[in-house]
């Protein structure tokens, strides 16, 4: 499991999904909490922040996808995306993940996890 989310983490993804179009919402946070889950496995492992994928928390993996600046909290497609990234942080959780990245819980090294799939 990464580390645990923070509400930054929530706020940092709902400004990558902000910057992609709707329906491509739940592939790009799938992408993200897979990213930031194997991040936190290397940095378990190896004792060092993964060199491409951060250092486990869904923030960084946020960050590292350039999101939009912060919006006014009022803003509803923000809200709409905070909603969005807490959705699929409870359906991670919960064990609902997408097939293809399971691939990804295995490719702890990184190497082959792809940050073209967010």
């Amino acid at each position: 499991m990464m580390r645990e989310i923070t509400h930054g983490d929530i706020c940092a993804a709902a400004r990558v999904l902000m910057a992609r179009p709707r329906d491509s919402w739940p592939r790009v946070m799938a992408a993200l909490l897979a990213h930031a889950h194997c991040a936190d496995c290397y940095r378990k492992r190896c004792g060092k922040v993964h060199p491409q994928l951060g250092n486990g928390t869904l923030m960084a993996a946020a960050l590292a996808c350039h999101p939009v600046a912060c919006p006014r909290p009022s803003d509803r497609a923000y809200l709409d995306a905070i909603g969005a990234a807490i959705g699929a942080v409870l359906d991670w959780r919960a064990g609902r993940r997408r097939p293809v990245l399971r691939v990804l819980d295995r490719r702890i090294n990184g190497a082959q996890a792809r940050k073209r799939d967010i």
